[in-house]
Parts: C-alpha cells; structure tokens; sequence
C-alpha cells in the first residue's frame, strides 16, 4: 500500500485568503515531528488589508515558515527580526517560551500583494521542550534541479543534500516544482513521512494526490512523485515520537501540567513582550481552533 491515509483540510476562511489545516486532525496529530500544518492562499490581499498575527505564546515546538508568494515580517520576544521571502525558512524555537507576531510589510498594506505559503509546527523532543528559546533564518538553501523538477530542501537530508536549519528531531522538509513530464525519487528512509498537494496536479506512484490534502505514505517504500501538467508538492516528516504529545491553542507538550501553566502565565501577562509589537496581544480563548489532546482539553 502506497498511501496509508489521506487527510483532507479544515479550512478557515479569514476574509483576504483561506487557511487550510490537515494537521492535527482526528485522525492522526502527527507525521514525524510534525504536529500542526496549516496551508494558506494563494491570493492577493487587497489595497489597506494584510496578514496581521497580533503578538501570541508557544512552548514546546518550532514554527517553520515557508513562503511561495508574498512577504511577512516576523518579530518576537528575543528581539527578533526578519522579513520572511519566498526561498528562506524561518524557524523560531519555542521551548520554554517565546512571544511572536506576524503582519504584512507596511510599506505593501495599501497595494495588492500576494500571499501563499505553508505555517508548520515541529513538536519537541523528549528531553528538549522545554530548551531556551531561539530564533533563525535561512535562505542558503539546497536546490536540486534537472529539466523538469527543482526541489528546495527546507530542513534535513533528502536526495545527498543537507539544509543548515537546525533540527531538534531528524526531520525532512523540501518543496518540489514539477514541470509538465516531471518526476522525482521520494525518499524512503525516514520513519515517517507525508506529501501534500498545493497546487497544479501529481501524482505519488501513480496514484493522484488532491489538491491541498496529506497523503500518508507508507514506510520503507522506494516511491516516485510524478505530474503531467506540473504542480507544487511539499514533503514532510522524520522521526516518529514514542511519547504523545497535547496540543491546546498554541501550547504543545508531553505535560498536561506544563500545558496549563502555560495558559495562567499567559492570562497574566508572563510571557515576555515583543519589541516593535506590544501594544497588542491575542487572549487566551475560552475555546481554541488548536486543540487536539487524544484524551480531551486540558482542563
């Protein structure tokens, strides 16, 4: 069997573009490390809207954010800034705490500018979710390139290529481009490891991926990603973790404890600020979108 599940997305609606969300989900919290896989656009934000994540907390995760189209600056606790770009990872280390917000570039918020990309979450391991909190950008990236397919390896070793972006947890991460006619060797070596469509069409051995849905692959299998008319394809995965792990809101841990001291000190205010960024925040919600504990909400 090449495809173990499919998991199709929840998708939210924020007005300039949707965001699409197969991770968690019912049926499976995580592949490999990754615990949250959210899929935005594409679109074009129009003239005196943007992207605005008002400052908000994480423990115990990494954020990865991957862009196709558009611009977003990132800041945070640490003191953190950058400007995210198509081709240039952004990973930001939650552990113990961390404080971020996410808005779209002044100087664009009254022109039309486009937006599509991918917002992982990359569980911690035992023994390091509660590490210092940290920040880091690449855009040295390795590309792999014949006449029909580039792939950008995002984090990991795929295909003899390494990524320099830290990895708490062995994880692969790439973007694969097919043009018309295109193929590509998926590798087999990771514990864990899922493709997902967002946009034009492919194929996993032959099989056709859905637009914007996780297809789980089967482990160990020698694989091949193929598309007729070209399409956009991100593969992801790693090491498969032995301790489950709870997600509320933006909080992820082993601990239920942890989880919920996390929500007290954010309801008040002891997570640090976000310089550039403090006049705003966004509440602790009675309900979150993000709640995916296999056993029920932390109380």
């Amino acid at each position: 069997m090449t495809i173990l599940a499919t998991i199709a997305p929840v998708t939210h609606d924020l007005g300039a573009f949707q965001v699409r969300r197969v991770l968690p989900s019912p049926r499976q919290i995580m592949v490999g490390p990754f615990i949250f896989v959210d899929q935005f656009g594409p679109a074009i934000i129009p003239p005196g809207h943007a992207m605005d994540v008002r400052p908000h907390p994480h423990i115990g995760l990494a954020t990865v954010t991957w862009l196709f189209e558009g611009a977003i600056d990132h800041r945070d606790s640490l003191g953190s800034f950058a400007t995210i770009r198509p081709g240039q990872v952004n990973l930001m280390t939650a552990g113990q705490g961390i404080v971020h917000s996410e808005r779209g570039l002044p100087a664009e918020r009254d022109l039309a500018k486009p937006m599509y990309g991918m917002q992982t979450w990359l569980a911690l391991p035992d023994g390091a979710e509660d590490i210092a909190p940290a920040f880091e950008t690449h855009a040295d990236l390795p590309l792999i390139e014949d006449s029909c397919v580039s792939a950008r390896v995002i984090m990991g070793s795929l295909w003899g290529r390494s990524a320099p972006t830290t990895q708490h947890a062995a994880t692969i991460y790439a973007e694969i481009v097919l043009a018309p006619g295109g193929a590509i060797p998926i590798d087999s070596d990771a514990d864990e490891r899922a493709v997902m469509l967002v946009g034009g069409e492919a194929q996993i051995d032959g099989l056709p991926l859905a637009l914007y849905t996780l297809a789980v692959l089967a482990p160990g299998a020698a694989l091949s990603l193929t598309s007729t008319n070209g399409g956009r394809v991100m593969l992801l995965g790693g090491e498969a973790f032995r301790t489950p792990r709870h997600v509320w809101w933006n909080f992820v841990h082993s601990s239920r404890e942890r989880i919920n001291q996390a929500k007290d000190d954010w309801r008040n205010g002891r997570f640090g600020t976000v310089p550039g960024d403090a006049d705003e925040f966004i509440p602790l919600p009675e309900i979150p979108l993000t709640n995916s504990d296999r056993t029920g909400d932390a109380p």
